[in-house]
């Protein structure tokens, strides 16, 4: 009778580590985003496709942008590991999250930076200013 009520716990030894690659592995990561989006977990599917991973031998690394993020992909992070592992058949799979926080100088813009960077996006601008005889002086 003791002995029904143990349960049994493998070796980590006897676990699969099959090979896998980084097709595989971003295979498995969008189906798992798009499971997500199904049961309305809209945000961890956010986080999953925000970028794409990259694999190392059996570590996957994701950048996120903000320690936010971070936070909510790390209360989802045993059911992405459990099916990434179990999918692939390997568990020695790991998940490195790298946070980018880049801190970027916000300059005011005058008119004539607005006008150029609106040139880089659309040439045909400077047709119309020429056309119309347009001036950037407001």
């Amino acid at each position: 009778m003791e002995e029904r009520g143990k349960t049994y716990v493998k070796p980590t030894s006897e676990l699969p580590t099959e090979e896998f690659n980084e097709t595989d592995m971003r295979l498995q990561w969008n189906k798992y985003a798009e499971r997500l989006g199904q049961k309305g977990l809209r945000i961890m599917e956010s986080l999953l496709l925000i970028n794409d991973p990259t694999l190392d031998g059996t570590k996957i690394t994701l950048e996120l942008p903000n320690e936010g993020s971070k936070l909510d992909f790390e209360s989802q992070l045993n059911g992405l590991l459990g099916h990434l592992k179990g999918h692939l058949h390997n568990h020695d799979i790991t998940i490195e999250i790298i946070v980018n926080e880049t801190i970027e100088t916000k300059r005011s813009l005058n008119d004539q930076d607005r006008y150029n960077r609106l040139l880089e996006i659309n040439p045909n601008i400077e047709l119309l200013r020429a056309t119309f005889g347009l001036d950037l002086q407001a």
